[in-house]
């Protein structure tokens, strides 16, 4: 109560008032930084999370480079009508092995951070050849040019080097078999029980239903296994367990 009556006081006394404001801001700073100078990871481990696999490393690529993020985000907040209309809120591990991260702050599309198998491969490949064939209303480019642009899998190799260096957890062997695991993916009759051993839950199959591989391949890849590596009808946070 003596705190209130000065309370004209202080909010009339600039200096005064700038102090005590800084002294706020200073106890909150270090109650919120501090532990993180003890704390190993503030991002708890999920059963299930794994890096990508060279095709969906790749499909993503083309994804930032065609800047769908712009208007994609991949962040569902634990908002009951983001929850209801998206499915989970995001977890913090779901973007540990993405570099740069893909929350976004825009929607004019949908967010796509459980868009994995919520369509079939003909939809996405349907969708991103004319995107108002499916989507009335939508004002989405079209990106038809990507099954006709071929996947070079003698580069993937130098990508998964790269994303190791920012410290995604490639094995000596995730890159040796770089290139054959891309290419394995989009094979269903091929041996692709080994790249799946490296990458749970990998899925394997001709994405784009073309013979070569391409971009489109790739990108429907990336696509359809966002949301779908952590297993939500088990998962339970930390706190609560």
């Amino acid at each position: 109560m003596s705190f209130l009556k000065h309370h004209k006081k202080i909010e009339t006394n600039a200096t005064l008032l700038l102090v005590l404001s800084l002294g706020v801001v200073t106890v909150g700073g270090i109650v919120e930084i501090a532990p993180l100078f003890y704390l190993e990871n503030t991002i708890e481990k999920v059963e299930g999370m794994r890096p990508y696999t060279p095709l969906e490393l790749a499909g993503r690529n083309i994804y930032v480079r065609e800047g769908c993020y712009l208007c994609h985000s991949q962040m569902i907040r634990p908002l009951r009508d983001e929850v209801e209309r998206y499915g989970h809120y995001s977890l913090a591990v779901e973007s540990i092995y993405d570099h740069p991260f893909q929350w976004g702050s825009k929607r004019t599309g949908p967010d796509l951070a459980r868009v994995g198998a919520r369509y079939s491969d003909e939809w996405h490949v349907d969708h991103m050849t004319d995107p108002r064939s499916v989507v009335p209303e939508s004002i989405m480019p079209t990106y038809g040019f990507l099954k006709e642009t071929k996947v070079k899998p003698e580069s993937i190799q130098a990508v998964l080097v790269a994303n190791r260096r920012t410290g995604v957890p490639y094995t000596d062997e995730m890159i040796e078999m770089a290139a054959s695991d891309l290419e394995v993916q989009v094979d269903p009759d091929g041996d692709w029980e080994d790249m799946v051993a490296r990458y749970p839950k990998a899925q394997v199959r001709n994405f784009d239903g073309q013979d070569s591989l391409t971009e489109m391949d790739a990108l429907i890849a990336y696509l359809q296994m966002l949301g779908t590596l952590v297993d939500f009808s088990t998962f339970q946070p930390e706190a609560s367990r």
